[in-house]
């Protein structure tokens, strides 16, 4: 039982020493693109963007939102039709 505990205790340290390496490295990794890319941005930095001029005559667009009133009149008038025929024939 001893011996299995010296081996969880060395898993247990090796899994923490790579975790703390890894967590380093990336670390260092982070750092190291941070100043290639601050040096580089000086020496090539982004294109200005233009921003588009306003027209003044923009055309109204069509008001798409609802239904037309024809439409609107059609459907009320046969659905009148519908419940004048259905009532009468009960």
């Amino acid at each position: 039982m001893a011996h299995l505990n010296d081996l969880f205790l060395e898993a247990g340290t090796l899994m923490l020493t790579g975790m703390i390496f890894v967590f380093g490295f990336l670390g260092l990794l982070i750092i190291f693109i941070n100043l290639v890319l601050t040096k580089l941005a000086v020496k090539f930095p982004d294109a200005a963007i233009q921003a588009k001029p306003v027209r003044a005559n923009q055309k109204k667009q069509k008001d798409v939102s609802g239904i037309p009133p024809n439409v609107v009149a059609a459907i009320s008038s046969a659905v009148t039709q519908y419940r004048k025929q259905h009532n009468n024939s009960k």
